[in-house]
């Protein structure tokens, strides 16, 4: 997992949001209706609001239109990948980044109905080498404190960086979970605040992988992804994918 990642993907989805949003405007604008002017028109107007994104150089985006369920238009601009020039495809693959949250909270809850565990269960159940925080405030973790950010643990995102790991480096599973179960002391006692955490849904992931013998990406394909027939949808747990 790449140790800056939310964050760069937080800011990309800020500027494909303002991309977006003038292109609403433009196709909802007189001069671009596809019903009077065609795909054609359409595709001239399209291209406008994304030419910046079409010079040499230039990360991007992928764009679709649909009407009534049907794709009207697709195309992407710009780089996939600056350094490999790769361009960008309707069919690209982009990291989603912290909306993956809700299918780490999916495959959780389908173990608890399959009975293999309960969000009630201590966390240490599972990853008994985190320390025993009850020994000092009273308190267990609990998956549910993971799942709705009221663990009190640090952020492991933020301390990388406090440490001086550069955003664009690799951090291996055992890197993360070895600097989390490092941390002695939480932020509060376990259900009496609110933190949004990264390192709560890591450590999903690490009970995911423990509970049904097989990785986070393998568990949500055959369970989640697969199930709901979305085919280009996966875990990103390969740092050198696209």
């Amino acid at each position: 997992m790449a140790g800056g990642q939310p964050m760069e993907c937080t800011m990309k989805r800020f500027v494909v949001y303002q991309l977006l949003s003038t292109v609403l405007i433009a196709l909802l604008s007189p001069c671009a209706v596809v019903a009077d002017t065609g795909k054609d028109q359409t595709s001239i107007q399209v291209d406008k609001v994304f030419a910046d994104l079409q010079k040499a150089g230039s990360p991007g985006c992928a764009l679709g239109i649909f009407r009534n369920a049907q794709i009207i238009y697709a195309k992407g601009y710009g780089l996939a990948s600056v350094e490999l020039n790769s361009p960008i495809t309707p069919e690209t693959v982009f990291d989603i980044g912290s909306t993956s949250k809700q299918f780490t909270a999916s495959s959780i809850l389908l173990l608890e109905r399959q009975g293999k565990l309960s969000v009630s269960d201590d966390v240490r159940k599972y990853i008994p080498e985190l320390p025993d925080y009850s020994k000092s405030g009273g308190h267990k973790i609990t998956i549910l404190n993971l799942l709705n950010h009221t663990s009190g643990l640090r952020d492991y995102l933020a301390l990388l960086q406090l440490s001086g790991v550069s955003g664009d480096s690799v951090t291996t599973d055992d890197d993360a979970l070895a600097l989390i179960v490092r941390q002695k002391l939480l932020g509060f006692a376990p259900g009496t605040d609110w933190a949004y955490s990264n390192t709560g849904f890591f450590l999903l992931s690490v009970i995911v992988k423990r509970v049904s013998a097989t990785t986070l990406r393998e568990f949500a394909a055959q369970n989640v992804f697969q199930p709901l027939h979305m085919t280009h949808t996966s875990f990103r747990d390969d740092h050198t994918m696209l």
